[in-house]
């Protein structure tokens, strides 16, 4: 898949949409992260490696996993366009992560380090109080999953995220969207198959 030149126009999009102001100079921003594509099943961070790198979806779709002590792959998280992903506890204290994340389709993705991204902070006064935001709805979404794992049978997970997010559902392959809802893939089948 080709994309175009990248410019920075959505992550500029999304900073203003999130803090309500406007970033003045998009180039000097870009200066801090680096714009990479990804090939499809491509591993952008390895488990067990120190993560240093936080990641920012333009156009694609990453996965987070981990490996269980069965040596099955349990996928933890998806991340579309806007969306930003990486093994933030490990990322912040700059340690090995247990997950890997790896592009479930053609991606272009801004990267930036751990130095780059204190850098950045400290000369954007608004992406501090960007990601202060970020962080919180990502936190807020990690407690409903748990809670909805908790109290929905696998059907009402099912029919819950299929109705919250659309898109993950037809662009993520059926054993990923198992892996992730901890379902089997014969299940999820069955489970589309009563919604047609």
């Amino acid at each position: 898949m080709d994309f175009p030149e990248y410019t920075g126009r959505e992550l500029a999009e999304h900073i203003k949409a999130i803090t309500g102001t406007s970033v003045n100079d998009t180039g000097a921003l870009l200066r801090f992260f680096k714009h990479s594509r990804i090939s499809k099943k491509q591993i952008i961070q390895q488990a067990d490696r120190e993560c240093t790198t936080l990641f920012f979806v333009v156009r694609g779709c990453l996965r987070m996993y981990f490996v269980d002590s069965k040596g099955v792959e349990r996928t933890t998280q998806f991340a579309l366009e806007n969306w930003w992903l990486t093994d933030f506890l490990a990322f912040e204290r700059k340690q090995r992560t247990e997950f890997a994340i790896q592009a479930v389709e053609p991606a272009e993705v801004l990267s930036i380090d751990h130095n780059a991204y204190q850098s950045l902070l400290a000369a954007f006064s608004q992406m501090e109080r960007y990601f202060r935001i970020i962080y919180q709805y990502g936190y807020g979404a990690a407690l409903l999953r748990m809670k909805y794992q908790q109290d929905f049978s696998r059907e009402e997970l099912y029919r819950h995220f299929a109705r919250q997010f659309p898109d993950f559902v037809q662009r993520v392959p059926q054993y990923l969207l198992a892996s992730y809802l901890d379902i089997t893939p014969e299940y999820l089948s069955e489970l589309r198959k009563k919604r047609s």
